[in-house]
């Protein structure tokens, strides 16, 4: 239950006065109420009857926060130098004024805040965006059959999905628009088109630009600097960043369908494995080609190097 502070990071403690106060122990006590470690809270200003804190953090758990003001008031009139008065409070807004709660407030507050951040969740998790990718879809050369396939198919599932729109053959471009939905909260975004090996496939680029940890099998291998190939081959991608997941599927729109049989059956209502939906999808495409390459050519049956 992380709860961005929005930039209200200040604890002031109204009515304390300091006689030869260590001030990095008074800040450490502060951190350890609120289960910090001690360089993420710092002494700012020290007055004659109050001080003020920073927290050097951008998110917090709300039960680092709610109804811990008298837990922390405790243990600071423990510390050497340091004197409360009788009507000594925290004083902060935003996120952080829920220290001042009571306990009882605190723990409903926690209950509906996990409710609330569990719904909002479970529809990131539902909303979905369709890219298509292409100089040759963009300028109207090929129909894009895999846009309004991937829509229908994912609205089956239950998702609210949208088409994103056609996306440049650029790294840049590519990668700003996938986090952009990301960001917008899009719990899955699937774009279609360059994975290959050409010097104008970045789609699985720019999800690992984001995920360097993203799940990228190859599909095919091929003799990196012959012809048009100025990669190693083909591969897809599934990252993840947040709440999101990245699907990076071929152009081709056969491939497409039949990746359509493993979106069915991985893609549910909890944040999807990237490992076992590369692997799966993987597994299907190379399948694919495969048959493509048998019906190619019968009599000598030339395999892809994988």
């Amino acid at each position: 239950m992380q709860l961005n502070l929005l930039e209200k990071t200040e604890l002031k403690i109204q009515g304390i006065r300091l006689a030869k106060a260590n001030l990095t122990g008074l800040a450490a006590e502060v951190a350890a109420v609120l289960d910090l470690p001690p360089a993420s809270v710092l002494v700012i200003d020290v007055r004659e009857d109050h001080i003020c804190l920073d927290i050097l953090e951008k998110t917090l758990d709300i039960r680092q926060i709610a109804g811990k003001e008298q837990v922390l008031l405790l243990r600071l009139a423990g510390l050497p130098g340091v004197t409360l008065e009788a009507g000594a409070f925290v004083d902060s807004s935003g996120i952080m004024g829920l220290i001042a709660c009571d306990e009882e407030q605190a723990a409903g507050i926690i209950d509906q805040t996990a409710a609330l951040l569990n719904e909002i969740e479970q529809n990131i998790l539902r909303r979905a965006v369709v890219f298509a990718t292409g100089f040759e879809v963009s300028q109207g050369m090929i129909e894009d059959t895999n846009s309004p396939f991937l829509q229908q198919l994912l609205a089956g599932l239950g998702y609210a999905v949208e088409f994103g729109g056609i996306l440049e053959d650029d790294l840049s471009h590519l990668r700003h628009n996938i986090q952009e939905k990301a960001d917008q909260g899009f719990g899955l975004v699937l774009t279609t088109g360059g994975v290959g090996a050409e010097d104008k496939d970045f789609s699985v680029e720019a999800t690992t630009a984001f995920d360097p940890e993203a799940a990228t099998p190859w599909i095919a291998r091929f003799e990196q600097g012959t012809g048009r190939h100025v990669k190693g081959g083909i591969r897809i991608g599934v990252g993840q960043t947040g709440l999101t997941t990245v699907i990076n599927l071929p152009g081709p729109h056969d491939e497409v369908v039949a990746c359509g049989a493993v979106l069915s059956r991985l893609l549910n209502r909890e944040r999807p494995d990237k490992l076992l939906l590369a692997r799966e999808l993987s597994q299907v495409l190379r399948e694919k080609l495969r048959a493509k390459a048998v019906h190619a050519h019968p009599q000598h049956h030339h395999r892809h190097k994988e």
